[in-house]
């Protein structure tokens, strides 16, 4: 899945240190690539996809013992991207979609409208609001 028209968010981190690196495993770059990716698609199975690696392999990086900055990244890239996908099913939803319909007969319509379920779903897995500062 790729987001259009989406800035790349840099997010700082200290990669999680190995004393042996494996070239098919989680090297600096595919950890830097992970992190863009999750704030770009804001779904680990996504984001663990795109460079090659799994959800499990992605969990057992975030335990190793000086992770924490790797953590705080991936905390940080997962609201970024969460909050991206939000913007897009919004966009998509009131936009609106497409639905083509097709006949025995083989002609179609295509009938425009705005995707109530996609507003609905866009809701129900909204972000959270920040805290409200009222004095």
């Amino acid at each position: 899945m790729t987001v259009p028209d989406s800035p790349q968010i840099i997010i700082p981190f200290t990669p999680v240190p190995f004393a042996r690196q494996r070239h098919d495993g989680w090297t600096r770059r595919t950890q830097q690539r992970f992190i863009d990716a999750l704030g770009a698609l804001g779904s680990l199975g996504q984001a663990a996809r795109a460079v090659g690696m799994t959800r499990a392999s992605a969990y057992r990086l975030r335990a190793r013992p000086g992770a924490d900055s790797f953590a705080a990244a991936w905390d940080q890239a997962l609201d970024i991207g969460r909050a991206r996908m939000f913007d897009v099913a919004m966009t998509r939803a009131l936009d609106g979609h497409t639905t083509i319909r097709i006949t025995r007969g083989g002609a179609f319509t295509l009938e425009p409208g705005i995707a109530r379920y996609l507003v609905a779903a866009a809701i129900r897995d909204a972000p959270p609001l920040p805290a409200s500062k009222a004095p």
